[in-house]
């Protein structure tokens, strides 16, 4: 077992480990146990009463979070010429079709997120075995996939995010950074929430939200009171 750090151990030794907080309390408390030299990533883990293995009960979703993620999100727009210039002034980094195709073919994907048009999807379904495991699949169920370019890409760079539920029954993803102050990660918390809510599955039976952690980067998990996220 891998021995804790002084700077672990002083962490830990600020959360009660059998308390549940109330959002609030937890969005301070995770900026005072991070302890990395780094702007660290501040991710929430939920664990959802529902059975991923049933299509009924998928979870899966975008969000516009209110103060965005904090990350610097690199966007590749595919696109035919005409749209060229909307997804520039967007402020996509990366803006083309065809040479853009074929660097991916040969491995390239060094961006966060794709978005692509219906009229070329043609050309990008060839893909899938490289942007799939990567999570960068164009999809119109989250946005990716759409006429209004300019749009798409400004929303991504405002925060906006997209999530889908593991094999676990676990959603995880990243709402900010630990430089944040601590309403705007319970915020952007409280965002993420509202819409898994939102996102219930009718078939979906019992205690939808199981648990609800906040953590950041090397640093110990604090559960959130599901019954307090509103706090």
């Amino acid at each position: 077992m891998a021995k804790l750090t002084k700077n672990r151990k002083l962490a830990q030794g600020k959360i009660e480990p059998e308390k549940q907080y109330k959002l609030s309390e937890a969005a301070h408390l995770v900026k005072e146990v991070t302890t990395t030299k780094f702007d660290a990533s501040v991710d929430i883990d939920v664990r959802l009463g529902i059975d991923p293995k049933k299509a009924n009960q998928m979870v899966r979703g975008v969000v516009t979070l209110p103060h965005g993620t904090g990350k610097q999100i690199r966007v590749l727009v595919l696109c035919t010429p005409d749209k060229e210039e909307e997804a520039k002034t967007a402020g996509a980094e990366f803006v083309g079709l065809d040479e853009y195709v074929e660097k991916i073919q040969n491995g390239w994907t060094d961006v966060d997120v794709i978005i692509t048009m219906p009229s070329v999807m043609g050309k990008i379904g060839k893909l899938g075995k490289v942007l799939g495991p990567r999570g960068l699949m164009p999809n119109p169920k989250s946005g990716t996939v759409t006429m209004e370019i300019g749009k798409a890409v400004k929303e991504v760079k405002q925060g906006k995010i997209d999530f889908k539920v593991d094999k676990s029954g676990i959603v995880h993803t990243s709402i900010g950074k630990a430089s944040f102050t601590a309403d705007q990660i319970a915020d952007n918390a409280r965002e993420f929430i509202h819409m898994l809510m939102k996102l219930k599955p009718a078939s979906a039976k019992g205690s939808y939200l199981c648990s609800i952690f906040l953590s950041t980067t090397m640093s110990p998990g604090i559960k959130v009171d599901a019954k307090a996220f509103d706090e």
